[in-house]
């Protein structure tokens, strides 16, 4: 029988530091397209499952802003959303129902463009309770080292222990 996981197509995306939002240093963004598309309205219960908590349903702030001391998984339950990941000069990505999108602490998210019936679930590992920041200079000293403090999860928040997050963020850690 085939692995789930290789029926995914899980891409990998660095941002750096602009100045204003710090990013992550050692991690990179993780984007699951379709994995979660035959059951998207389960999605907070499945990141539940998977060891990542403190969630909600809603939906994504039109501003850039970031959580320094805890990693987030973001899943569309319906609709589309188009996101500007990085900060002002990052990525836009278009993300729909079914897709999950791991930001790990540090990295800027922005909404640009959604559906009327867009909503997402958000999740944190372990249920950790997160910051929302927001690249105030004053911040800076501060997040910097906050960033660098956030552990590695024990879980994928899509397949839970042993999954590829896992492994591609315990391998790029320093």
């Amino acid at each position: 029988m085939r692995d789930p996981r290789q029926d995914s197509d899980i891409q990998s995306m660095n941002f750096q530091d602009d100045g204003v939002i710090p990013n992550n240093p050692h991690l990179p963004v993780l984007l699951y397209q379709g994995v979660w598309r035959t059951e998207p309205t389960r999605a907070e219960s499945n990141l539940n499952r998977n060891g990542w908590g403190n969630s909600w349903i809603n939906g994504v702030y039109d501003y850039h802003h970031y959580h320094s001391n805890a990693h987030e998984a973001l899943a569309v339950m319906s609709g589309f959303v188009n996101l500007i990941i990085g900060g002002e000069n990052g990525k836009k990505v278009y993300l729909e129902s079914g897709d999950v999108v791991v930001l790990p602490a540090g990295t800027g998210h922005k909404r640009l463009k959604a559906s009327p019936d867009f909503r997402i679930a958000g999740a944190y590992p372990g249920g950790m309770r997160y910051n929302t920041r927001t690249g105030k200079p004053g911040e800076r000293p501060e997040v910097l080292q906050e960033i660098l403090e956030v552990p590695v999860p024990r879980t994928d928040p899509v397949y839970g222990e042993g999954g590829p997050l896992t492994k591609l963020w315990l391998n790029r850690r320093i």
